[in-house]
């Protein structure tokens, strides 16, 4: 039996970062992983779709070319060279990743492990014991009752990122963050996409006047979507599939997406035979990580917080760094960056105006609308900043539409995080033309000095 400080099960985004810092900090450390080092987010998540999405762009971008003033013309996608490019990023990060596990000297132990004690997790008929035992098992795409996933005409996500070609129709079940994106590409690649969404909005965890501007541009790009209405039934068919709304109406396409959340990878695991805290399937953690048991924490996409890549990152760093007496602060999920990557992107940070008042803010909203920022008119974006700001106070919530707005995220998230007012930000001099002038402008004008906007 193998003694260490830290024995991690799983190898995705919150595993490994754990394992990294805690080695860092001069750490023994194991790290088991079922499947590749990695996880969801590098090889079926956020690194894949990102590539299939940036493959759309340019597509799009050769379909537009003469608004431009270029001779081009798009022809087709050839997926086989998509895959091909989309394989490699990942080959690539996968590696380095290796790299940097190898250079740390972290045990990596390949194998499907489970937590048989209170401190020891065995894989392959092996144990790895450990003072403290970190549960990183991450998430599955789920499905409804009665919807079976095949793999060919009803998929996940899972199966969308390695299609070899490009279905003439899709019908996405779902409007959240996976599939708004999905929907994005595959119309980027000319398919004929129809978005079924219970909810009232897409992307409808995100402030409404974002989920309004998404839903106009969507229109203005084709995608259809039915919202507030919930799927009653499917029928796969020789050529395609069939989808029933409660409503009555059917819809039929080539292959349905089934978008409608992650759920926690923790059954049969050995988490509840330990004492280990569960709700749904979660496990349940204070802020700082530490579940009921002592000696065990939890991070990443197990725990009921953000399923984000980034979330599991700073969890897992949370984690090493409690472990190792440095006494972090604990995590403000308000405060975590989120976009959906779709065209156009739709990014936030902090409190949407409905939450701002919810916790009894006296709320002032400012639009900055990106037709007056240079660089946007370049690139041919429309869209805009919100800012949703304590009267007199600092900025509760910035949320923003329109291309690349995702990269506006790191001085948002400052902003935010910092506590800083409208009048904090508004001397700061934002490089022209450039989409970050625009956060400059938007706060310019919430201090009541704006420059290229009506006052």
């Amino acid at each position: 039996m193998a003694q260490f400080d830290l024995v991690i099960l799983g190898g995705g985004s919150g595993g490994y970062a754990c394992a990294l810092r805690a080695a860092q900090l001069g750490k023994t450390v194991a790290l088991i992983e079922s499947g590749k080092l990695g996880g969801t987010c590098l090889h079926r998540g956020c690194i894949p779709t990102k590539a299939l999405l940036h493959s759309g762009e340019i597509a799009d971008s050769a379909r537009e070319a003469s608004t431009f003033g270029v001779n081009a013309q798009f022809l087709s996608m050839d997926m086989v060279a998509v895959n091909a490019y989309k394989d490699g990023v990942i080959n690539k990060l996968h590696k380095g990743l290796q790299g940097l596990v190898k250079s740390r000297n972290i045990t990596f132990v390949e194998g499907h492990g489970r937590l048989v004690s209170k401190d020891t997790v065995e894989v392959n008929g092996e144990r790895y014991t450990g003072t403290n035992v970190v549960l990183a098992t991450g998430s599955y795409a789920k499905s409804l009752p009665g919807l079976e996933i095949d793999g060919v005409r009803v998929m996940t996500s899972d199966h969308a990122t390695n299609l070899n070609y490009v279905p003439k129709s899709v019908i996405v079940l779902g409007g959240g963050v996976i599939g708004c994106e999905f929907a994005s590409v595959w119309k980027s690649f000319g398919a004929e996409v129809t978005i079924i969404e219970g909810l009232s909005h897409l992307v409808a965890l995100e402030d409404e006047s974002s989920s309004k501007q998404l839903e106009r541009a969507y229109r203005k790009r084709g995608i259809n979507f039915e919202l507030g209405v919930r799927f009653k039934s499917h029928t796969v068919t020789a050529d395609g599939v069939i989808v029933e709304l409660e409503d009555g109406k059917t819809f039929s396409a080539d292959v349905l997406l089934v978008a409608v959340g992650r759920g926690p990878v923790s059954a049969n695991l050995g988490y509840e035979e330990q004492g280990v805290t569960m709700d749904r399937g979660y496990v349940l953690v204070d802020d700082k990580c530490r579940t009921n048991v002592p000696g065990i924490w939890a991070v990443g996409d197990l725990i009921p917080t953000l399923q984000l890549a980034h979330v599991g990152f700073g969890e897992g760093i949370l984690v090493a760094e409690e472990i190792c007496g440095l006494n972090p602060r604990p995590i403000n999920y308000d405060g975590v960056p989120r976009v959906t990557y779709s065209e156009p992107e739709v990014a936030s940070v902090g409190l949407t105006t409905a939450q701002a008042k919810e916790r009894g803010h006296d709320v002032v909203e400012l639009n900055y609308d990106l037709a007056g920022n240079g660089k946007a008119q370049i690139l041919r974006t429309a869209g805009s900043i919100k800012l949703v700001s304590q009267k007199n106070g600092p900025v509760l919530g910035i949320h923003m539409v329109g291309a690349r707005v995702g990269e506006l995220l790191a001085e948002a998230q400052l902003i935010f995080n910092w506590e800083a007012s409208a009048a904090d930000v508004a001397p700061l001099i934002h490089a022209h033309p450039t989409l970050s002038e625009a956060m400059g402008e938007a706060h310019m004008a919430l201090a009541g000095k704006p420059l290229h906007a009506h006052g």
